[in-house]
């Protein structure tokens, strides 16, 4: 059964091109609202904690060593249906093939540069929520 929370990141590149503002607009917009945010910026250590499902990839050293590289904007987000419609509204993965108006489509720079990170399933937005915020943090 889904649940209606997700967890997403503002990536470093989207952050460094000032499109906070723009990206929660549309999250905002899409209808989600926001649990728990903060503006922080990963350590090595950390982004490669977060990450460490991908530790066997051939990407995972450069993925620990972007995300690492600047501020970074986490969320945690509910609606109904919250990971299935957050996944549609930010898009491919790839920005080239991302459907017109989505966040990649808008805003992303390549398939490495995204400018969001979406949680995949329930199990992994509960994780990464988790992975940032204390009970405490969400309201």
């Amino acid at each position: 059964m889904a649940t209606n929370r997700t967890f997403t990141m503002i990536k470093p590149d989207a952050v460094g091109n000032n499109y906070i503002g723009p990206i929660l607009a549309k999250i905002n917009e899409a209808g989600f609202r926001i649990v728990a945010m903060k503006y922080t910026k990963l350590s090595p250590e950390a982004a490669g904690k977060f990450y460490e499902v991908h530790k066997a990839r051939p990407f995972y050293g450069e993925l620990v060593e972007y995300m690492s590289s600047g501020a970074i904007v986490a969320a945690i987000l509910e609606k109904d249906n919250a990971v299935a419609d957050f996944r549609k509204l930010i898009g491919a993965t790839d920005p080239a093939k991302a459907e017109p108006g989505t966040i990649r489509n808008l805003f992303a720079k390549s398939i490495a540069a995204n400018a969001v990170h979406g949680s995949d399933s329930d199990e992994n937005a509960d994780a990464e929520g988790n992975f940032f915020f204390a009970g405490s943090e969400r309201f």
